[in-house]
């Protein structure tokens, strides 16, 4: 399934590197939910929503950077775009879009986050 992904053309210290890059990008963003776990629901929905798209939006333009400082003659450019959009968003987490091994990243970050708003409040603090 993943066999043609991008990935693979990097040597092992590159991909040790993106994995390694990926691994704190996530978890920034799911301590941030962790923190609002006791904050009313629609702050921690809020949060996780913001903390999805902010990622699936602006981590391209982290990985560039990566990859900036891996290869040589690569201009240093932004390469984001704009916001994704609902229907975006939604095969993601669907895992409908084109099967990569970030985009099933991508939509297993937003599930986590979800399953993280989710969850009930710490006691005294009502949904």
């Amino acid at each position: 399934m993943y066999a043609g992904d991008s990935l693979w053309t990097l040597g092992p210290w590159q991909v040790a590197g993106v994995l390694a890059l990926s691994a704190v990008m996530w978890g920034v963003v799911l301590v941030g939910q962790w923190r609002v776990r006791r904050r009313p629901g629609t702050v921690r929905w809020g949060v996780a929503a913001a903390g999805f798209v902010g990622f699936v939006w602006l981590s391209p333009q982290v990985y560039y950077l990566f990859y900036w400082a891996t290869f040589d003659g690569l201009p240093l450019q932004s390469v984001i775009k704009t916001p994704p959009g609902p229907g975006d968003l939604l095969r993601l987490l669907t895992f409908t879009e084109e099967a990569s091994l970030s985009r099933h990243g991508q939509g297993v970050l937003g599930w986590s986050l979800l399953a993280l708003a989710w969850r009930s409040p710490g006691p005294g603090v009502t949904p």
